[in-house]
């Protein structure tokens, strides 16, 4: 197996059609493109998606093995990263965490900003649970993470970011996707997929928002990120309240809808520690206000 392999299938989930990963993304032909996807497949062992009329479905088993070739993909691109840190150790490096998906919305901006002003530095890239990027800037392993607002470490500064809404991500063809909005009590007798304790912070957002609502769910299941939550989604048939980035991850297959009423939210800070010094960081402080204006607008 081969990374071309990896970054192929990771394209073709992303884009839900083969034609448009091959023409938009990859710039292959898309015969090309779906013999390589075979090739993986015999390599797994599996069929991973399914072509379908108006593009591709995953299987179960491509649903399962998307975040870990996303995840490979990652750790490449961070030990390359590191090799040239290492190779060319008279360039001021940066290092900065993004929590599991954000990567996608807020590095591409943030690199933006700060090349375009240090055109010379190195930046490390890491993508983490949360709480685990909390720790790093704690261990001076980070200069600066986009993380959610942990509890409990003095020594960090926390700047606020964006609020972001939860929805209820769910199958395509559920029952509840006909309806524009989803009240909290049409979830009760669903299988639900809660977040679990290794994201703290969402956990506790979405535990109050079900418990000020008055509902009382048993979970079915528990994921410890997004890109699981709509992986399992996709297989189980079960329903989730997610901030709505997890839409950057849905197959054909997943949708999403808003929840009625008043709409909950789970804040995305830029953390760093107090005493970090870095004036890479005092630059990327100082543009935060561009930064999430440049994201806003990429959004809309």
């Amino acid at each position: 197996m081969e990374l071309r392999h990896l970054r192929y299938f990771v394209a073709v989930a992303e884009a839900g059609s083969l034609t448009v990963a091959a023409a938009r993304k990859l710039h292959t032909s898309q015969p090309s493109l779906s013999r390589q996807i075979r090739d993986l497949e015999e390599k797994v062992g599996t069929q991973l998606l399914t072509r379908r009329a108006r593009g591709i479905e995953l299987t179960p088993a491509g649903q399962a093995f998307l975040p870990h070739a996303r995840s490979v993909l990652a750790q490449v691109e961070a030990a390359i990263e590191a090799a040239r840190r290492v190779a060319h150790p008279a360039k001021p490096h940066f290092a900065m965490g993004f929590q599991i998906g954000h990567e996608l919305t807020w590095m591409p901006e943030a690199l933006r900003i700060l090349r375009h002003e240090l055109p010379n530095i190195d930046v490390m890239i890491s993508s983490q649970y949360s709480p685990q990027l909390a720790n790093a800037l704690l261990n001076g392993h980070l200069d600066a993470a986009f993380v959610r607002r942990e509890q409990g470490m003095p020594e960090l500064a926390f700047r606020p970011l964006v609020k972001e809404a939860l929805v209820v991500v769910l199958p395509s063809d559920h029952r509840l996707a006909a309806r524009r909005a989803i009240s909290p009590g049409d979830l009760v007798a669903e299988t639900f997929v809660a977040v679990s304790d290794r994201a703290p912070v969402l956990r506790a957002v979405i535990d109050d928002y079900l418990r000020r609502s008055r509902i009382n769910i048993t979970p079915g299941h528990e994921v410890d990120n997004v890109v699981m939550g709509v992986s399992l989604i996709a297989s189980t048939g079960g329903v989730a309240i997610l901030p709505a980035y997890a839409q950057n991850f849905f197959t054909p297959s997943v949708t999403s809808r808003p929840l009625k009423g008043g709409t909950p939210t789970v804040e995305l800070v830029l953390g760093y520690k107090k005493s970090n010094k870095s004036p890479i960081l005092e630059l990327l402080l100082s543009r935060l206000d561009e930064l999430v204006a440049r994201v806003s607008k990429k959004a809309h």
